[in-house]
This record gives C-alpha cells, structure tokens and sequence, in this order.
C-alpha cells in the first residue's frame, strides 16, 4: 500500500470532512470578532458551554505522529485556533520539548521558552490564532483524565480560557486502524453534576486495573466534547508531504504486527479483572465491561486479519 492509498483510508477510518470554498473562512482569523465572543465568558454561566470540537487535519496528524514517537512514554504539545459559537476549532499543534513518563507528562522551565519562542515565530509569520489547548498521549490506557491531568486543566481553564484538553491513545490507535482521540473540559471548582447530565466519558472505556481507581475518582469533575475532523483545499499540498515523511514508520503497519504485544497484554489484564471479578464485585468491575473488553479485542484481532488479507489481494504484499 503506497503513501497516497494509506492517507486516503485513514481519512475514511477517521471521517475526515472536505471543506467546501465557503466553509474554509474558518482559517481566516478575526481578532475583533474572538474577542467580542470572549468578553460575554459564556463558560461562567453554562460550565458546559462549549460541547464541540473540531480539530484540522493536519493538527490531527501531527498529534497522532507525535504520540506515536513516544512510544510508552507520554508526550504533550500545544494547540492552535479559535471559537465559532459553541464549537471550539483546532488549526494547528506542536509539540513540547517536555520529560515524561510511562504514567505522566511534566512541562520544565525549557518547554515553556520553547513555546514562547513558537508562538513569537508564529506572529512574525502572520499566524494570530492563540493557543487553544493542550494535548497529550496516554500511551495503552484510553482517553480521560487522570487527577494531575484534571488538576493542569481546571489551572488552564482558571488563568486562560476557552482552553481544551486532549488526549491521544497511540497504541489503541494502531490496534483499532483509527484514531483513539478524547476532547475534554473541566468544571469550575464546587460544581456539581446532576444526575440528568451525568454522562458515560466518551462511551466505553478498557481501563487498566491500576488506574481504574484514578479514572473512577476524577470522572465527575470533566465532560466529554463530540469530535470532528476536517480539511480544506489548502491542506492538501502540506498534507501530502507531511504523511509521505511519516506514513511508514507510523500509521501504515498491519495491526497485528505492529501491537502484537499490546493486545497480548490487554488478554492478560482481561484474565485478571475476570479472576477478579469472580472473587471481588466490589473492585468496579462489571460483568458488562467484561464483555465489552473481549468483543473489543476481538473486533480489533478481525479488523488486523482483514486488513493484512485486502492488502495481499490489492497490492501483492504479505
């Protein structure tokens, strides 16, 4: 499979939407116009005023790429772009120079000159959209918000709002053939979630036992944004040479290949939570989760068998 039939199928995988000529404004950025939106502070009065995300994508290239690099460390990087309505757009990301971790990210007294210095590049070139968020990997443990990760956001939140959390599973990504990508805001400090507005973070989540309590804490303190990807004509040619560099080592590998360890990792944690479950209901285990997880692993083991079978019809390879 070259370059240009993977990039093609990963915009599929990922509903990646044209823009059309009248859509594509919202790269035109009016400094005016955010700043009247942003003097209301919609967010005081309605925490879950902002329930959309729209990420280019280049940005979202980029960041798969990025967290990809890491492996099982985790990284992190910055987001540009702007506000329309209730729908917070994402135009451009770059990476941090930042230490982490297997279980955490830190951003040193480096990182933070690196990005000022990026930001001054960026005016200097013309670029005026501000830094919207920040996003980081959780490298085989889903996308949500661990306790430090709730704790850096309701800080952005409090100093430089609108500002949006993303977070990037690298491994889930390669096991599923597409991107495992959660966009996430916090609640001010003292609110309360009403039963009625209680919410399942972004659907469905295969936690590993020792951060099931962490993700089992901090739950009610965010909320999930619906997702959306996009391009326009003006990506493509920076597209193009962008995947053409990192397809092969990143995003073109057969699943089982690839995350052959990972998914075997993920049977044994499946096997322990299964004992667990049988000895212990109290350990936030579910029967239904159970299920879940093994029809997840399943699904993804038949989407790799499938796609190593298409790609030997359609290209020769083996």
């Amino acid at each position: 499979m070259d370059a240009a039939d993977a990039f093609k199928l990963f915009e599929l995988d990922n509903n990646v939407v044209p823009l059309s000529a009248s859509d594509e404004k919202v790269y035109c950025y009016d400094g005016q116009l955010q700043r009247d939106q942003l003097d209301q502070r919609p967010w005081r009065t309605d925490p879950r005023y902002y329930r959309r995300v729209e990420i280019s994508s280049i940005a979202l290239v980029k960041m798969v790429i990025h967290a990809r690099s890491g492996g099982d460390i985790e990284v992190m990087g910055l987001m540009l772009g702007k506000v329309v309505g209730q729908t917070m757009v994402v135009l451009d990301a770059f990476a941090l120079p930042v230490e982490g971790t297997e279980t955490r990210v830190n951003a040193h007294h480096e990182s933070y000159e690196y990005m000022v210095q990026y930001l001054e590049q960026c005016q200097a070139a013309g670029r005026e959209e501000p830094v919207i968020g920040w996003y980081h990997s959780h490298p085989g443990y889903g996308c949500w918000l661990s306790g430090i990760d709730v704790e850096t956001q309701m800080l952005n939140q409090k100093f430089q709002e609108p500002f949006l959390a993303v977070v990037i599973d690298p491994k889930r990504t390669m096991s599923a053939g597409k991107v495992d990508l959660g966009a996430f805001r916090s609640f001010p400090d003292g609110h309360t979630v009403a039963k009625s507005q209680e919410t399942d973070a972004d659907g469905f989540q295969s936690v590993p036992l020792n951060k099931i309590e962490d993700f089992g804490v901090h739950a009610d303190k965010y909320y999930p944004l619906e997702v959306g990807y996009f391009k326009s004509s003006l990506d493509q040619r920076l597209m193009e040479r962008l995947w053409r560099k990192h397809w092969v080592t990143t995003l073109s590998q057969s699943p089982l290949i690839a995350n052959g360890e990972f998914t075997t990792l993920k049977m044994l944690e499946l096997a322990e939570k299964i004992s667990i479950f049988s000895k212990d209901t109290k350990r936030g285990i579910s029967s239904g989760q159970i299920i879940r997880e093994s029809d997840a692993i399943a699904e993804e083991v038949s989407q790799g068998y499938a796609s190593n079978m298409i790609k030997r019809r359609l290209f020769g390879s083996t």
